[in-house]
């Protein structure tokens, strides 16, 4: 725990936080380490604790009853997962946490947190700011995802994705999180539609790229 404290302390969840030891400690903070592949949470589980990344990469992810895959978001270091689960009683996870690479992730006791008969510790108010700010911004990424998966052909979607990236980037030169899969999996497309798409555009000069880096063409 100790060698991640400064890393910790530095993260958008503890930002404004004096002494982040105390409330780690009052919050019943653990680590744990992931192996490539493994679940992190599993869909249907009851979670008491929510997670920040320390390290690794995660992927958030939803699957049906016939084992069609579909990515939700991806899970860097200084990110938190699980925390609408863990800070809801009752609640269940209706996605899975795999860790995409070998990870370790903090976590902390959401109940705890959230309960107004708690003693309370100092920085405690700071961390619920943080977190509600934390919600705020997970729930813009669910109405862009909305918006994304509102359009009907596989056209539609790379190129309202993209766009998006563009604006956030600030560039019309970027990289984006995903192999071609896993971007697949997030547009909820097929790989080979994808990849044939991906292509005619290129063809038609509206993008370019090498594997995971884009640009796009206004002029065309």
């Amino acid at each position: 725990m100790e060698k991640y404290l400064e890393f910790v302390g530095k993260s958008a969840l503890f930002r404004g936080v004096e002494d982040v030891l105390p409330l780690l400690e009052f919050l019943s903070a653990r680590t744990a380490r992931f192996a490539k592949g493994e679940y992190v949470l599993r869909s249907g589980e009851e979670v008491t604790r929510f997670g920040l990344l320390l390290r690794g990469k995660l992927t958030v992810e939803q699957e049906d009853y016939w084992g069609n895959r579909h990515i939700v978001s991806r899970i860097l270091p200084g990110q938190t997962f699980a925390e609408v689960f863990a800070c809801s009683p009752g609640a269940r996870l209706n996605v899975a946490v795999l860790a995409e690479e070998e990870s370790e992730a903090l976590f902390l006791d959401g109940r705890r947190l959230m309960d107004a008969g708690e003693s309370g510790c100092p920085g405690q108010g700071v961390l619920l700011r943080n977190l509600a700010q934390d919600f705020a911004g997970k729930n813009l990424g669910l109405n862009r995802k909305a918006t994304l998966l509102s359009q009907r052909s596989t056209r539609e979607k790379i190129l309202c994705y993209l766009s998006g990236e563009a604006r956030r980037s600030g560039s019309a030169a970027f990289e984006i999180p995903f192999d071609r899969q896993q971007l697949a999996d997030y547009l909820c497309v097929d790989r080979s539609g994808l990849s044939a798409e991906l292509s005619r555009l290129k063809a038609e000069g509206r993008i370019d790229y090498r594997k995971n880096r884009f640009i796009l063409h206004s002029g065309a």
